[in-house]
């Protein structure tokens, strides 16, 4: 059986720091908990400043806006967004 992917989305600062706006990711296990997916992601692009980043970042599944990482569990298919903050004038 292949391990099961998930889209990740990168929006602004996490984009910059990536250099990516969007990647496919290949999940560890075949159940994933969101709140791994932080340190995964980083060990994916060392050294840019993701973990600072995705600390003030919110995530999103599948469009909706996660409350509570340790409550949602990965099984591939899904979209993830990384929601970093925005600030205007």
């Amino acid at each position: 059986m292949s391990q099961p992917e998930i889209t990740v989305l990168y929006f602004a600062a996490a984009s910059t720091a990536t250099g990516l706006t969007e990647q496919s990711v290949t999940l560890p296990a075949s159940s994933y908990p969101l709140s791994s997916l932080s340190a995964f992601l980083v060990s994916l692009h060392p050294g840019v400043g993701l973990d600072k980043i995705i600390q003030s970042s919110q995530w999103s599944v599948n469009a909706e806006m996660v409350d509570n990482v340790e409550e949602v569990t990965l099984k591939g298919g899904e979209e993830v967004a990384i929601i970093c903050p925005v600030s205007g004038g």
